[in-house]
């Protein structure tokens, strides 16, 4: 299958730039990166794309078999590469995608010129025993899931407001549930638990690429405490905190996400 046509890959910005490649988290496509690809396109080269299942990605590639794992998604990431054959790609993956990006790289680090994980979690549900705090207990987790099993569309429209945050902007929340409703409830259901079950503590330390964690300062989904772990496991990476509140910056601050990605992306970092 042909990979561009199965992601919907879509290449713009500037020929020759440093390569920036833009992956969306669950329940989303690449038109949620729509407010900041005109900031970065005119010194970059913006690659974006949809993970199967999402936005105009072909379905019919989509099996439970390859994407019930992050690899799977990791995988995907790695064959755009391949087939775009741009050189080393600064990958900045949001949300769940983070984890994806540090798979891929933990693979194939010569693809990865470096790493932005935006609001990144390697673990929603907490870990006393090990005394990681990841948001969630257990029965918090297993509740979201069986709610969405019952009725996603209900979920949808209950959840994405409060992963959206900004309260007083309630146009940002709509969106979401909006988006989130587009996408094929089964996949969804499957996809939920890959992004809400996965355990990616320990793939941390294998990212050798240059890496920026970039958090919110107010994150339902992803506390400040997540983005201080994710930076101390990841050898050498840095921490930046945004003033955005919410999951979603690159919507709720466009400006202040653009300037992240690209003083790190940019040739002089």
């Amino acid at each position: 299958m042909d990979v561009r046509s199965r992601n919907h890959v879509t290449v713009t910005g500037r020929p020759g730039g440093p390569v920036v490649m833009l992956a969306h988290g669950f329940g989303c496509d690449q038109n949620m990166w729509r407010l900041v690809v005109p900031l970065l396109e005119g010194d970059f080269t913006v690659v974006l794309f949809d993970h199967v299942g999402a936005g105009r990605s072909d379905l019919s590639a989509w099996s439970e078999e390859r994407y019930s794992t992050l690899g799977g998604y990791a995988e995907d990431i790695l064959e755009i590469c391949r087939e775009l054959a741009l050189g080393p790609v600064t990958f900045v993956g949001h949300s769940v995608s983070a984890m994806m990006g540090v798979l891929a790289a933990a693979r194939e680090p010569e693809a990865f010129a470096g790493l932005v994980l935006l609001a990144p979690s390697p673990r929603f549900v907490d870990d006393p025993d090990a005394g990681y705090r990841g948001g969630f207990t257990a029965g918090d987790i297993d509740e979201l899931l069986e709610s969405l099993d019952a009725n996603y569309l209900g979920w949808s429209g209950t959840m994405a407001p409060v992963i959206m945050g900004n309260p007083e902007r309630p146009e940002l929340g709509e969106e979401l549930t909006n988006s989130f409703c587009r996408t094929d409830p089964d996949i969804a259901r499957v996809f939920a638990r890959v992004t809400f079950l996965s355990d990616n503590r320990r793939d941390l330390a294998q990212v050798t690429v240059p890496t920026l964690v970039a958090q919110c300062s107010s994150d339902v989904l992803a506390p400040r405490e997540v983005g201080a772990f994710v930076q101390a496991q990841i050898p050498g990476s840095r921490l930046v905190t945004l003033n955005a509140t919410g999951h979603c910056p690159q919507l709720a601050a466009p400006e202040e996400t653009a300037t992240a990605i690209a003083s790190f992306a940019g040739p002089g970092r």
